[in-house]
């Protein structure tokens, strides 16, 4: 339930200002006539969706995954696949895509989670760059070139290959997922996997399987990262083997980093930042990234839990100041004038 007060907080108005910005970008992006930005943010809300559920791994369940690029690649092949054989229907590539990443994550999963620490990190990396590898080694699905979508998605009468219907569809479904991590948060499957964060022994005691709980939470996660994966696509009617690389993994890891670990809005607010400090940079250095790298070093120092717990430190700055301000008007004595009176 949204409290009053929750409307005061920065840490809840800084958050739903961004989406409602998001939400109207279309809108102005037809206005000024430039569809450029409909494009730019529709990549910022993809990124934002596989962030999202990155953090449910990494933030609730404290599985540190370098491999959830294989998810977002896949998610972008069960567009492309499909397309060569002539088949558009969004239904179908949407239940290929649920299908595959499940049982890739469910199979992955029970491997990885025999581990933990550096050896789940590796092992996850090690996955992913599995499949990059065998998905380079496809030469008729485009090998390392990979793959020119001719025919994006069709939802029914819905096209993905109108850009401003992908926009909406991708921000809706970030809107919804959301609404998910944030009744997430505080439901017993929440509660449980942030126990396990903490001390997988004691929830064990407790009576919930700890490792099941996590699975379960990896499975979910690699398929939310498998749909962002498909609208990728379909945004760039393209799909390529680049998109199961590393350097996507380290990219999400860095957006739920910058945003803040176990936040529920914190990985949009990051892919924001990310995306956004990064094309910006674009537009006046030659060199952006030695410019980039030290912009979110310093981001990353002056808030531990990233920017969502920078804002929350805030709120707890203007509370405590609210309340002394309030104790203080209370205790105040009373002039003598009133006394007499």
């Amino acid at each position: 339930m949204l409290r009053k007060d929750m409307f005061h907080k920065a840490a809840f108005f800084l958050p739903m200002s961004i989406l409602a910005m998001l939400g109207l970008v279309p809108l102005i992006a037809g206005m000024l006539e430039q569809p450029f930005y409909v494009s730019l943010f529709a990549r910022i809300v993809i990124y934002a969706l596989a962030a999202m559920a990155l953090n449910l791994s990494l933030g609730y369940a404290g599985l540190v995954s370098f491999g959830h690029a294989l998810f977002f690649g896949v998610g972008s092949y069960c567009v492309a696949i499909p397309a060569f054989y002539g088949i558009d229907s969004g239904w179908m590539q949407l239940g290929i895509c649920i299908v595959a990443c499940a049982v890739l994550g469910g199979i992955t999963g029970l491997i990885s989670l025999r581990t933990t620490g550096i050896a789940f990190i590796m092992i996850t990396l090690a996955f992913a760059q599995m499949g990059y590898f065998v998905f380079v080694s496809l030469k008729n699905y485009g090998g390392d070139d990979g793959m020119t979508i001719s025919n994006p998605s069709k939802f029914f009468s819905v096209s993905l290959g109108d850009l401003n219907t992908l926009y909406y569809v991708a921000f809706f479904l970030l809107c919804v997922v959301t609404w998910f991590m944030w009744r997430l948060h505080s439901s017993l499957f929440g509660m449980v996997l942030r126990g396990a964060k903490q001390n997988t022994r004691r929830i064990n005691a407790s009576g919930f399987p700890a490792k099941k709980y996590q699975l379960v939470a990896y499975v979910i996660s690699s398929i939310i990262c498998g749909i962002a994966g498909l609208l990728f696509a379909n945004l760039n009617a393209f799909a390529s083997p680049s998109t199961l690389a590393w350097s996507v993994s380290g990219d999400l890891i860095v957006m739920v980093v910058l945003g803040g670990i176990g936040s529920v809005a914190g990985p949009f607010i990051g892919a924001f930042v990310f995306l956004g400090l990064e094309e910006i940079l674009k537009a006046y250095f030659e060199h952006w990234m030695v410019v980039f790298g030290p912009i979110i070093v310093l981001i990353a120092l002056l808030g531990k839990s990233g920017i969502a717990g920078w804002l929350n430190s805030i709120d707890h700055r203007l509370t405590r100041l609210r309340n002394q301000y309030r104790t203080m008007k209370n205790s105040s004595p009373v002039p003598a004038e009133e006394k007499s009176a």
